[in-house]
């Protein structure tokens, strides 16, 4: 594993506790992160959402001969007629995966298809619903096609030699699909991070377990469990913990063994069985612990300490309410762990949209609101809210597909004021 050690000072707990706005805590985990070491090769059918670590190089030209965009008739560019229609005579044809050449003279032209490789001299197509054949004779009218159209150069596409995919891509379908055009089988990919998870809290029960008095269910571990997978993370799910002391060291240490990351949810509030905050500051450093946002000022960041003292995993402790802890996800862990993973991820996509209602909203704070974003009935986009935007309130989290983000300075929003959304599609 290959981090940024930083230097383990003293907590900033002890000065002062101040509270940081969402974008200085982005770029304190930002200059804190760098990749994980390790990497793999895998078949192309196991590496979607893997992380390439090394360029992909091309071994051939693509396409790897000249040949036709279109179905139709090839010959020399330059006995096209400037003036009047030009005539050739049709002497063969020529199918896509042919090997035989087809020799041809002055006024001959080749029958051929889509990807059929260009005879030999002959470098334009033009397209069947563009001439006219008759009796063996192509008729091509004047100014319907220009010499060399529709004829694919030798490597055009990829030469031999040049990456076709850079180091520290995502991998998507079109990659792989891609990497088999070059008769690839396998591609190198950055080993999986490994991501331990946890949810503390005494009065959380697992799903299917009977509900006691003033219990709930655990929903945060399944939500970010799901996220994470989504991510292509290995997910290390250490369970519920207690709000004791002893029980969540004792977890936090199994995390230190077997993760590059550690996700917890609960537990870094100011109350008085909340535990995490004291313990990375025991076992580690708290970068900070307080964003001001709305949901997820509770929010922890920082380095915790291996006992054989290598690199140190990062702890990523987000509040326990339910929309806080993804929204806290999606604004700090999720960028960080792509970094961790080696990946090279273009700006997130961010949008703007006529807010459909006004909303109150005071300055010095960035506040994210479960939204949906819809066509407007003038055109473009236009954003509402799902209703009440209590940070344990996931329902509405599951009805949005997007949060509507006001910012750090920003103050109360007008109808029809534009504001700006992050799309649910480009962060999960």
């Amino acid at each position: 594993m290959a981090t940024n050690t930083p230097e383990l000072g003293p907590s900033p707990l002890a000065r002062g506790d101040a509270q940081i706005s969402v974008a200085e805590a982005r770029a304190r985990i930002a200059a804190s992160l760098a990749p994980i070491s390790g990497h793999e090769q895998r078949p192309l059918a196991e590496a979607l959402g893997r992380v390439l670590a090394d360029d992909v190089v091309s071994p051939i030209d693509v396409p790897a001969h000249d040949n036709s965009a279109m179905d139709g008739f090839a010959f020399r560019g330059v006995e096209l007629q400037a003036d009047g229609e030009s005539r050739f005579r049709v002497v063969g044809a020529v199918m896509a995966g042919d090997a035989a050449p087809v020799a041809t003279a002055a006024g001959d032209c080749v029958r051929i298809m889509t990807g059929a490789v260009m005879p030999a001299g002959l470098d334009t197509v033009v397209p069947l619903e563009l001439c006219r054949e008759e009796g063996g004779v192509v008729h091509i009218a004047a100014g319907v096609i220009h010499a060399g159209e529709n004829r694919r150069r030798r490597g055009e596409d990829l030469a031999q030699g040049k990456p076709a995919l850079r180091r520290g891509r995502v991998l998507r379908p079109a990659d792989l699909g891609l990497a088999a055009s070059l008769g690839l089988t396998q591609v190198p990919v950055m080993r999986r991070l490994r991501v331990a998870l946890f949810s503390t809290g005494n009065e959380l029960r697992e799903p299917g377990q009977p509900l006691g008095a003033g219990c709930i269910y655990d929903s945060n571990r399944h939500s970010l469990a799901a996220a994470l997978r989504r991510m292509g993370v290995e997910v290390i799910d250490l369970g519920l913990v207690a709000d004791d002391r002893a029980a969540l060291e004792a977890t936090l240490a199994r995390a230190l063994r077997e993760a590059d990351v550690v996700l917890t949810s609960g537990g870094v509030s100011m109350g008085d069985a909340d535990y995490t905050r004291d313990l990375l500051a025991s076992m580690g450093e708290v970068a900070f612990w307080k964003v001001a946002m709305r949901p997820g000022r509770p929010f922890a960041f920082g380095p915790l300490r291996r006992p054989d003292g290598g690199d140190p995993a990062w702890l990523f402790a987000l509040p326990g309410n339910p929309v806080a802890a993804l929204v806290t996800f999606y604004a700090f862990a999720q960028e960080a762990l792509w970094t961790l993973a080696g990946a090279v991820q273009p700006p997130m996509p961010r949008l703007s949209a006529r807010c459909a209602t006004p909303i109150r909203k005071r300055p010095g704070r960035t506040e994210f609101q479960r939204a949906v974003v819809e066509a407007a009935p003038e055109g473009g986009w236009q954003v509402r809210l799902t209703g009440s935007q209590g940070a344990g309130i996931l329902r509405s989290m599951s009805e949005a597909n997007a949060l509507l983000v006001l910012g750090h300075e920003q103050g109360s929003v007008a109808a029809g004021e534009w504001v700006e959304v992050w799309l649910f599609d480009g962060l999960v």
